[in-house]
């Protein structure tokens, strides 16, 4: 069965976006890009809210277009483009570039979809993800804590009650001070 993984960047403090919505603080460079090349295009589909799909789609669609594009750009943006994408909307009205708009997060809805063939379903957006978290459909986190501190914007993660227990599976260091930490969502057993 397919798996839901959360899959962010977060500033050391805990958040993926400035006050502004700004993200220049990321610190993406070739290295962790082609990682994320290599992640992403593994993955069966994206899982994204109409924020994280808006702002995908303003540029990944013909990034690949431009002649003086790094090769790992027009990498990405055929990854992008042709994977299957599912977008959380209850305004979207429409979306291109092989995406499926679904306007409620239904518990029973994401089984059918882990249930198909394929590889991962990678989630995306802080607040789909909140969505997600609410049923307890996540079962791995990859987040990729960036070598700064912002100081306030929007979290990760929401306030909620309750505990959420984790395995840490794997970290990795780039070169650049980014940190991977992948952890596994333990389930009781039953």
């Amino acid at each position: 069965m397919r798996q839901i993984v959360l899959h962010m960047g977060v500033s050391l403090d805990g958040y993926i976006e400035g006050p502004h919505r700004e993200i220049d603080w990321h610190v993406v460079d070739d290295e962790l890009h082609q990682h994320m090349n290599d992640e992403l295009g593994a993955m069966g589909a994206f899982l994204h809210g109409r924020v994280v799909y808006e702002l995908m789609a303003d540029y990944w669609p013909t990034a690949d277009a431009d002649p003086a594009a790094p090769a790992i750009i027009r990498e990405f943006a055929t990854i992008w483009r042709d994977k299957p994408k599912y977008v959380y909307s209850r305004t979207l009205q429409e979306a291109g570039w092989n995406s499926t708009i679904v306007r409620d997060v239904v518990p029973e809805e994401v089984a059918a979809l882990k249930a198909e063939p394929g590889g991962d379903l990678v989630l995306g957006g802080a607040g789909l993800a909140s969505a997600f978290l609410r049923h307890d459909l996540i079962d791995e986190f990859r987040t990729y804590v960036h070598p700064v501190l912002i100081g306030r914007g929007k979290p990760l993660f929401p306030v909620f009650d309750g505990r959420l227990p984790l395995q840490l599976l794997e970290t990795r260091v780039f070169g650049n001070g980014v940190v991977r930490l992948r952890h596994r969502r333990v389930r009781e057993a039953g």
